[in-house]
């Protein structure tokens, strides 16, 4: 499994009359953090809005446009970027390259540190959230990028993706002045929804690889149960304070989108009870998602069902491997495959064959009915025993 650059922080708001009044900040400390290329990839490849056709012969094309500027070694070492094809593209697709790096990271990394449990809810998207959500988060004004629905209660995520060249990356104690503005917006958000959890990362994208700054609340439920064996370094106790500005009243209330690329809907179901829930007119509004969801999936299944690729615990899964040569010559192919149903699987017990300590594991990842894997051009492909073996343990 690759490894990205991370530093994680511990934050408080000093709250006041008028709500939130300033972050005080403090690096826990930093390492490198394993991230799954695969499942950075199977993040991505929900980042649409399910209630269009999907096309998925689009997605593939995006996905091999993502990894086509992520370097490294599939099975170890870090993760890198090839600034230079990065700096020479479009402004736009340097933003959905750096976005979509984001997007993966934050995901990928949060379920690292947390160790989050099988059957927990899912993850959506507050661009499009389930009607009964909408009245509670509102259609306007600040809002994180994702809400994760987890047994313990909504938590709110920020993901932010950007191409940066600083020495050095990640400053002792300080983070930057984006950074700031963002936690004041996000400080100002959770206290007006009667003290919202949430958390933020940040990632870069720079010469030396990925980085990723992330920001937690000192009274979050995550706190609790960081995982800090990947910290090589302690962080500085010396805070980082500043004020958050009050908000004029006279000013009125836009979308604050920050130039984000559109990631209208992700919601993810872990655990084996993924395909639960799903029937009653009572439904949760996460449950009405999820079935958006399996509707996407049986449309997808149903478009590649002529491409079936192999079996995993004997359900069929359509796809095809993609070259990611969209800037040159390809370093990883990549497969996107759609199973027929679900199959059983411990997602804990998935990460902890993904981040074991060794050279000859592949990089995949399953949920759901969405299985990714990356493996490297020039390495013969692996075989359906081995690939059944490594996702479902069996």
């Amino acid at each position: 499994m690759s490894t990205v650059h991370a530093r994680v922080w511990r934050f408080t708001v000093e709250k006041g009359s008028a709500g939130a009044e300033a972050v005080q900040a403090v690096e826990v400390g930093q390492g490198p953090l394993p991230v799954s290329l695969a499942a950075l990839v199977n993040i991505n490849a929900l980042a649409c809005d399910l209630r269009r056709t999907i096309d998925q012969r689009v997605r593939n094309h995006e996905i091999s446009l993502l990894l086509s500027y992520l370097t490294g070694d599939v099975g170890a070492g870090l993760l890198g970027v090839d600034c230079g094809a990065l700096d020479s593209s479009s402004l736009h697709i340097r933003r959905f390259v750096s976005e979509c790096t984001g997007l993966g990271v934050m995901t990928a990394a949060s379920e690292t540190l947390f160790d989050w449990k099988s059957g927990v809810n899912g993850l959506s998207s507050f661009d499009v959230l389930p009607d009964k959500l909408v009245g509670v988060y509102g259609k306007s004004g600040v809002r994180p990028d994702l809400l994760y629905d987890l047994a313990a209660g909504p938590v709110a995520g920020e993901a932010r993706g950007r191409r940066r060249d600083a020495e050095p990356m990640l400053p002792v104690a300080k983070g930057t002045a984006a950074q700031r503005r963002r936690l004041e917006k996000l400080a100002t958000w959770s206290a007006e929804h009667g003290g919202h959890d949430y958390f933020m990362s940040w990632v870069w994208l720079g010469t030396g690889g990925v980085y990723v700054d992330i920001f937690l609340p000192e009274d979050s439920p995550a706190m609790a149960g960081l995982k800090t064996g990947w910290i090589e370094k302690p962080g500085s106790q010396q805070p980082w304070h500043f004020r958050v500005p009050r908000p004029d009243p006279r000013r009125p209330v836009q979308l604050d989108s920050e130039g984000d690329i559109d990631q209208p809907l992700l919601l993810r179901k872990r655990g084996a009870d993924a395909q639960d829930g799903m029937a009653g007119e009572e439904a949760s509004p996460a449950d009405r998602a999820r079935r958006m969801i399996e509707g996407a999936m049986d449309r997808a299944f149903e478009q590649s069902r002529m491409d079936e690729v192999g079996k995993l615990d004997g359900v069929p899964v359509c796809g095809t491997w993609i070259r990611a040569e969209a800037a040159g010559s390809a370093r990883h192919k990549v497969l996107v495959g759609v199973l027929g149903e679900h199959v059983q699987v411990d997602l804990r017990a998935q990460r902890r064959r993904m981040a074991a300590e060794s050279g000859n594991r592949l990089d995949l990842f399953l949920e759901g009915r969405l299985l990714t894997v990356v493996h490297p051009v020039g390495e013969r492909l692996p075989s359906w025993r081995r690939i059944a073996e490594e996702a479902v343990g069996r």
